[in-house]
């Protein structure tokens, strides 16, 4: 079951992103919504699924941007599929590794895509399913050396959490001496979350742009989560939190989400009216609106 939902946050571009990632990957759209009179403007909103994974989208101005800190990792089992990925999601986007062979991989690829997005592909010819996609997080910068707390922290805090693989950075491996980890799998339930210290600093960290998304059904798991990954009490509007290592969050009552296909256009409009004004977003409201 998924947990960690990924949420991506672009200028205008959401739904023609995620109609790309849907026809590459033979995924499919759920719902897609616009939503009027934000700080914004009207943004549109989209949720969708490729292989086993559902992401999410909005359009809601050029006030952050997808670096490659924050990636989707897919592994695919047809090594031709992998040289066609590339292919696709490099157009108009840039290389960050080139396609090859590695000691870590038969055949891998790391890029942004045309719209902002990192992917990396790796090859695994023994994958029993045509993707795998996993949440790829990269501590550059002031966050060097934060992969293993993070690991420890949310190993502790979240339920059905464990570590999984481990490969720490032998002599000479990094440049920047607060790297340890070069490699890490954080399992929540059965979804794995790659955690990695880059080795030689980066130019860019995390931000709003590929925020990590929940789906909560009660008041009292939404402030279990919050208690859990809110560490800077600024940051929490909307229903976001930002939690002590620099990664964002989005507490999200599953019933929002689910009113945005089901609900008339003028009760969704009076919710977002209402969520505009909240930091943590209040189900009860949320629910009484919707009635």
């Amino acid at each position: 079951m998924q947990t960690i939902i990924p949420h991506l946050w672009y200028d205008t571009e959401a739904k023609e992103a995620a109609a790309f990632y849907v026809d590459l990957f033979g995924g499919k759209i759920d719902w897609t919504y616009t939503i009027t009179d934000t700080p914004s403007g009207d943004s549109d909103l989209v949720q969708f699924q490729l292989g086993d994974m559902t992401l999410a989208a909005i359009s809601a101005g050029p006030y952050f941007k997808l670096n490659e800190s924050m990636s989707l990792m897919v592994t695919v089992a047809d090594k031709v599929d992998v040289t066609r990925l590339y292919e696709a999601l490099s157009d108009g986007g840039r290389v960050l590794m080139p396609l090859a062979e590695y000691p870590f991989s038969p055949y891998y690829v790391w890029l942004e895509d045309r719209f902002g997005l990192s992917w990396q592909l790796s090859y695994a010819p023994n994958l029993d399913k045509p993707y795998q996609f996993d949440i790829c997080l990269l501590f550059s910068q002031d966050q060097v050396g934060l992969a293993q707390p993070m690991l420890d922290y949310y190993k502790d805090k979240l339920p059905q959490a464990r570590l999984g693989h481990l490969s720490y950075y032998g002599e000479g491996q990094a440049t920047v001496a607060a790297a340890k980890l070069n490699y890490a799998e954080l399992f929540i339930g059965d979804q794995k979350i790659i955690a990695m210290d880059h080795g030689y600093g980066g130019e860019a960290s995390f931000n709003e742009a590929f925020s990590l998304m929940v789906y909560v059904d009660s008041q009292e798991e939404a402030e279990s989560w919050y208690e859990k990954v809110s560490a800077v009490p600024e940051a929490e509007i909307c229903g976001w939190a930002k939690d002590q290592f620099g990664i964002s969050w989005q507490i999200v009552p599953r019933i929002l989400m689910e009113a945005y296909d089901t609900a008339s256009p003028e009760k969704v409009k009076a919710v977002n009216a209402a969520v505009m004004t909240m930091k943590r977003l209040d189900i009860a409201t949320i629910q009484n609106l919707l009635k």
